[in-house]
């Protein structure tokens, strides 16, 4: 496969979202206080399942205090 036939316009928008998203769930994830589950195991979370780990945190791994 040839890197100069892969359509970079379409693929760099989720690539820049994707980034943004893992940045901003590690950076809430460490100021925030309490979670539902361990921090280690957010962050591994996070930065394993790319683009569905980070909402995944913010649904589910956020405690409302």
């Amino acid at each position: 496969m040839d890197l100069n036939s892969i359509p970079w316009m379409l693929i760099l928008p989720v690539l820049i979202i994707q980034l943004l998203l893992i940045i901003v769930a590690v950076i809430d994830l460490y100021r925030v206080k309490y979670t539902n589950g361990p921090k280690w195991m957010w962050a591994l979370i996070i930065i394993c399942f790319s683009i569905i780990g980070p909402v995944i945190y913010f649904i589910v791994g956020r405690r409302n205090e």
